[in-house]
């Protein structure tokens, strides 16, 4: 949708974010007394997300991977924001709730409808969009580089808050129950010149 957005219109709210201060994990009380190992093996902390997981490719949701979760933790949750959003509130790409707590992974393009959730306690949330699943960085061309914010939180009780949760009843369903949290960025961008890798040549943006 947001690839339609002239240039000259993204970079006219070049500067109109929602902001790294009102992501869920630096609110107080959400980062827990210990750190997640969260990383991906598709992409590094800070890099660019490969354009298989954007609104420019398949769209589908990347892999991810954690280390141990403290003692305790009862469950684990997901949620993906992108904190350079021109909206007053980060957009939100993915809630993912209930993950079991062995669970130390998520496969790539797991993060899809389901209903009313898995078997196992599992379940897709709501998008910004409203709609469950994974919803593509779809950055404004010419807006500059968005910050994609994956969020992992190790929780001390999953309450049950129903099928396909949105932000806020994830905010609240969290509160005051976080272990540990763990972040990984990813970044994208459309018109302007970008890195491709951790290490690659500057090249235009395609």
């Amino acid at each position: 949708m947001l690839e339609h957005v002239p240039h000259w219109l993204g970079a006219l709210l070049h500067d109109v974010r929602a902001g790294h201060s009102k992501l869920v994990i630096v609110q107080d009380g959400f980062a827990g007394d210990a750190e997640l190992d969260l990383r991906s093996p598709a992409f590094g902390n800070g890099a660019r997300l490969p354009e298989r997981f954007t609104a420019d490719g398949a769209g589908v949701s990347p892999p991810l991977v954690w280390g141990d979760v403290p003692a305790g933790t009862a469950g684990l949750a997901l949620i993906v924001e992108d904190a350079d959003a021109p909206s007053p509130q980060p957009l939100v790409h993915a809630i993912l709730w209930d993950l079991p707590a062995d669970e130390r992974t998520i496969a790539e393009g797991a993060i899809r409808a389901d209903g009313d959730g898995a078997p196992d306690g599992r379940d897709v949330g709501r998008n910004s969009y409203l709609r469950e699943g994974w919803l593509p960085p779809d950055p404004p061309t010419g807006h500059g580089s968005h910050d994609y914010v994956f969020q992992l939180f190790a929780l001390s009780q999953v309450p049950d808050i129903g099928a396909t949760p949105g932000r806020s009843e994830f905010v609240e369903a969290i509160r005051g129950r976080v272990l540990a949290a763990g972040m990984l960025v990813g970044t994208y961008s459309r018109g302007e010149r970008l890195m491709t890798g951790t290490d690659a040549p500057m090249v235009p943006a395609m």
